[in-house]
């Protein structure tokens, strides 16, 4: 019995000339994978899209996608490309009331990231409020951003430079500091303005009378 079934899927996979590559909808899919799986390789088609197209032109689910003869292949692009003639429901497409068309479509492959593109256009050129967000780079849908949506540098306080010790050049408070003994006479003296107390000597005392002591 065993050996029966083996010639008959022998001969199935003969007359159906297995490939290696499939082409659908300009996109290659490797023949070896199974009929769903190959499916939802192409952009737009989902598991469940996928199920319903196989579903609609009454082909075996677990066969290999190598195996399609080529009016199968055919039948299947064009219900990709026209999901109407299946009569597919309207929610069941990707594309409803189009703003152009004003139909119902389903999109596929390099159309979704243009018409999503033109859609995120068309809002900022309106001003609308959803076209603000899309300009400044924020969240669109309504998400929580309080610790989500982040993007850039660290928000905070920024860190200062090096604390210099108390009395260095450079440091605050190092102006108003008393010169060691030694060193360059202080700013007034420099100028010409007095000399300064020589040290051990403290300044005369006047008296009541004016006289000094």
């Amino acid at each position: 019995m065993v050996f029966i079934l083996v010639i008959l899927n022998l001969a199935y996979l003969t007359a159906n000339e297995y490939q290696h590559i499939v082409r659908i909808v300009g996109n290659d899919i490797p023949g070896a994978k199974k009929i769903i799986a190959g499916l939802t390789q192409i952009r737009g088609i989902g598991y469940n899209f996928a199920n319903a197209i196989i579903d609609s032109l009454k082909i075996h689910s677990n066969g290999n996608i190598g195996n399609l003869t080529e009016s199968q292949v055919q039948s299947i692009e064009k219900i990709i490309k026209d999901p109407n003639s299946a009569n597919f429901p309207s929610w069941f497409l990707n594309r409803r009331k189009d703003v152009e068309t004003g139909q119902t479509i389903h999109m596929i492959t390099s159309d979704i990231a243009l018409t999503v593109r033109n859609d995120i256009e068309r809002e900022k050129g309106i001003y609308s409020w959803r076209g603000y967000r899309h300009m400044y780079g924020l969240k669109v849908r309504g998400q929580c951003t309080r610790t989500s949506g982040r993007k850039g540098g660290a928000v905070g306080v920024q860190k200062g430079g090096k604390v210099l010790p108390a009395g260095a050049p450079g440091a605050p408070g190092a102006e108003a500091a008393a010169p060691a003994e030694g060193t360059a006479p202080v700013e007034g003296v420099a100028a010409g303005k007095g000399t300064a107390p020589a040290a051990g000597k403290e300044k005369p005392k006047e008296t009541k009378g004016g006289a000094k002591k």
